[in-house]
Order: C-alpha cells, then sequence, then structure tokens
C-alpha cells in the first residue's frame, strides 16, 4: 500500500528545510518527470500544448516547454499573467530560449481544433485551489476537454478542488502525474472521472524520503491475501461455518452464499424459514448452527423482528452488517465491537450517521466530503470496520483510513454488493480478522470486476464470483 497526503506543503518544506533542495529544484525534477513521461509517449517532433496558469503549478508547464523546446513542437499557453516569483523566473528562461508563448488561447486553440496537438498538458491550477473557476477558465477547460490529443494533468487535474470536487468543470486527463506524494483529492469519487491513471513524481529524493507519517493508504492489488489452503491434512470445519441471514428479498441472501462458499468458506448454510431454492452446496436451516463461525446479516432482510434480530447481532461471532439494519436504531447496538464489519453504501451511511447523532446530511453533502464523514465515524468507533462504498471504496478501522481504486462502473448493478458482503463473511469465518478480510475482500471484489472481459453493462453477480475464482 502508498501513502497518502491530505496537504504535501509541509513534506515540500521539508524537503527544502533539511535536505537543502530549493523551491527552483523540486521544480525542476517536476517539470523532468513530466518530460520522460512525453518521451515515452511521442516521437520527435510531435506537436505538444502546454497550458500554464500564473502559480508554481503554471512554473511546472513553463519549465516543461523549456525542456521539450527544439525536440517537439511545443506551443506554451498562458491565459494570465505569471504571479508566483517560480512562474515569473520560468517565464524569463523560457522566454530567452524563444519558447513560443501565446496568450491568445481563442486563435491558438482554433488553430488547435484544426491540427489537433498530440499532447495536451495541463498547469493551470494546482493543488492548493479553494475557490470556484471563473467564467473563462471553465471555458478553457471545457475547450481543452474537446481536444483530442492524449492528456497530462500535472499534480491534480484543474478544476478539482482541496476536497476533490468539482464545481461545474475540471480537466479530463489520461494520466496525472503527481508531485511528490500522492493526494487525498485526488481519490475523491468525482476525482475518478478526471484523474485518469495516477503516478508519482520524485522530486529530488526518493519518495521513502520525502513522504512522512500518515494514517490513509492507498491499498494495491499485492494486498490482497487469498485464502489459499497450504494444510494438506484438513476438512470442511477446517475452513469455517458462515451463517447467512435471508430476509424478504431471498436472492440477496443467497447470491452473498453462494459467493462465500466460492471464495473459501467450508461450509454455508443460509438461515430461514421461507421455502426457496438453493444449490446442493448451500444448507438451510431456520436458527444459527451451533457450529457457526461468523454471520451476514442485512442483504435483503427487509421487515424484522427486532427479538430474533438484536439475538444474532448479541451473539459473538464476527459479523457482516449490511443494507437494511442500517436504517434501524438496532445497529447502534453493535457499534465499536472488534469483530464488527459495516458496508453500507452513501444513502446507508447517511442514515448511520443520523442514528448514530455525528451528522444529518444528504447523500449530496457526503459525496462532496467523503474522507471527512467516514473520518469522523473512525473516530467515534475506531474498533468497528467500515467500508463505505462508491467509485472509490473508503475503509476505516482503528483511526486507519484505506482507499480501494480498484473496480469500475460495471459493478453499477443490484446484487454485486451482496456479492462483497459473502466474500468478507467468508473470510471472517476462515479466521481472518475483520480489517484483514474487508480489505482482501473488497480488492478481490474490485479486481474481478476489472478483470471482466465483457461490455462493462453485463456483468452479473455470478460473473463477479466466477471471478474470484481464477484470481
Amino acid at each position: 500500500m502508498q501513502k497518502v497526503f491530505d496537504d504535501v506543503n509541509a513534506l515540500d518544506n521539508r524537503c527544502c528545510d533539511e535536505f537543502g533542495l530549493s523551491e527552483d529544484l523540486l521544480m525542476e525534477h517536476a517539470a523532468a518527470s513530466m518530460m520522460r513521461h512525453i518521451h515515452s509517449k511521442c516521437l520527435n517532433n510531435a506537436k505538444i500544448l502546454i497550458v500554464s496558469g500564473s502559480g508554481n503549478n503554471g512554473a511546472d508547464g513553463i519549465a516543461l516547454a523549456r525542456l521539450l523546446y527544439s525536440q517537439y513542437d511545443v506551443s506554451l499557453l498562458m491565459p494570465y499573467q505569471a504571479k508566483s516569483a517560480m512562474a515569473k523566473l520560468q517565464h524569463k528562461r523560457a522566454k530567452i530560449l524563444g519558447v513560443n508563448i501565446v496568450d491568445d488561447l481563442s486563435g491558438l486553440l482554433e488553430r488547435s481544433l484544426e491540427h489537433a496537438p498530440d499532447v495536451i498538458v495541463d498547469c493551470l491550477f494546482g493543488s492548493g485551489l479553494n475557490r470556484d473557476l471563473d467564467e473563462a477558465s471553465q471555458c478553457l477547460l471545457k475547450q481543452l476537454n474537446a481536444l483530442s490529443g492524449y492528456k497530462i494533468a500535472c499534480d491534480i487535474p484543474s478544476g478539482l478542488d482541496k476536497q476533490g470536487r468539482v464545481s461545474l468543470v475540471a480537466f479530463c486527463a489520461d494520466i496525472t502525474i503527481t508531485m511528490g506524494a500522492l493526494k487525498t483529492q485526488l481519490y475523491s469519487d468525482v476525482a475518478k472521472d478526471h484523474t485518469g491513471d495516477i503516478t508519482v513524481s520524485d522530486l529530488g529524493v526518493h519518495r521513502s524520503i520525502y513522504e512522512a507519517n500518515t494514517n490513509t493508504f492507498l491499498l494495491d492489488s499485492v494486498d490482497m491475501k487469498l485464502p489459499l489452503r497450504t494444510k494438506q491434512n484438513s476438512h470442511k470445519g477446517t475452513f469455517g461455518h458462515l451463517s447467512v441471514i435471508v430476509g424478504n428479498k431471498t436472492g440477496a441472501g443467497i447470491i452473498a452464499a453462494e459467493a462465500a462458499f466460492a471464495f473459501g468458506a467450508g461450509l454455508v448454510t443460509v438461515i430461514t424459514d421461507q421455502e426457496i431454492n438453493l444449490p446442493c452446496h448451500i444448507m438451510q436451516k431456520s436458527v444459527l448452527p451451533e457450529n457457526s463461525t461468523a454471520i451476514a446479516i442485512g442483504m435483503g432482510l427487509g421487515y424484522f423482528k427486532k427479538a430474533e434480530v438484536q439475538q444474532i447481532l448479541n451473539n459473538e461471532l464476527s459479523k457482516v452488517i449490511d443494507a437494511d439494519l442500517f436504517h434501524d436504531d438496532i445497529i447502534l447496538t453493535i457499534l465499536n465491537r472488534e469483530n464488527v464489519v459495516l458496508t453500507p453504501h452513501p444513502k446507508e451511511f447517511c442514515s448511520l450517521l443520523k442514528l448514530t447523532k455525528l451528522a444529518d446530511i444528504t447523500v449530496a453533502e457526503l459525496q462532496r466530503n467523503r474522507f471527512k464523514y467516514v473520518r469522523m465515524f473512525a473516530g467515534n468507533y475506531p474498533q468497528t470496520v467500515l467500508l463505505l462504498k462508491g467509485a472509490n471504496s473508503l475503509i476505516s478501522y482503528n483511526n486507519m483510513l484505506y482507499i480501494n481504486t480498484l473496480g469500475n462502473n460495471a459493478l453499477s448493478k443490484g446484487g454485486t454488493g451482496d456479492v462483497l458482503t459473502g466474500l468478507i463473511a467468508s473470510l471472517l469465518t476462515q479466521g481472518y480478522s475483520a480489517i484483514n478480510a474487508t480489505i482482501t475482500a473488497s480488492l478481490a471484489h474490485g479486481m474481478a470486476a476489472t478483470n471482466y472481459t465483457k461490455n462493462n453493462y453485463a456483468l452479473t453477480p455470478m460473473d463477479i464470483i466466477e471471478g474470484v475464482k481464477v484470481l
């Protein structure tokens, strides 16, 4: 996993104060990293449009134009006058060299639409944007997005603010080359449509030196610890017995049970009094089996008798809580337990925040401040594992926060969340800790969707289950 930071200004200052790296030198490394990426993508004489703002993000772009000058057909568009000291210095250097600097955006972009640049580099605004964009900036970004070339964002796609929010428009990059370290604003849900691939540029020292301590991490596929079996002397009981509580919408529980069985649970029993058709390898009972090792509850539960559900929740077994239980105060009785995983989607999480009296907010407000509210919940219930679903899943435990970017819009289907519940529950029943079960299951769930090769609108819950079998 990789470290993620809310703000890297202190890290930049540390480079200057402790390692003797000047602001100028940091900027040269930033520009050089973008130059190397362009070298890897473009032939000589490719047409490159660099759009630079008035601050230090713009200065990175001006320095890049100087480094690329003569090898490529470079145009440097500066719609605003250089204001920061470094922007003025870099502008002076580029002008002395003879870089083609233009401030008439309409004329240049009209020519670009006719003879489209091969590469467009966005260096307009950096990671500190704290205001809505004016009309001219919005118009410029729309024009840049309309160009067909390969798009690079320097540090942060312009239009994303400090929380990764987009007021009206933002640059849509194919890749974001972020400077020094990963930033949380790159991982808001809305940012996912703007960042493209994300890579980190070193700024004169290796990331392991540049980065300090943090409680926020980006998960990688290598953090997934599959329940591969190594012990030969085993039997079905060795790998646990999961009980899945089936509610009014029986399909949700059956999907979770199928997912759990496919992910290694030795035995899976659905708990219901209803007559349902089950695969022959899934058992059914009306009460919890005495040898259960974990519980999954909430999926499609619908109306329930509180006393019966409370009895299940009081059980000391590890459990995953999903869906309907986030709308009833019965959920409050099991918060802050070590062996509990909560898996709400945004609307359910808003209900949970209201029940806990932490916040009374709309889904829109949550989506604009996902990190804020997950951290708020984690601060009050650090022992409970929370997985907030979304374009990027956020997982919290013990005041640590983990970001999972794997997966895609193919998962926007009914039943895919039930698969995730089943995967987590399967690992719990096999002895994983709550946080490790959640991390591995979430990554497996996302990777199965990423690896799906058919049209993304066609994904079904069973496709995900088949996908986790071959990770």
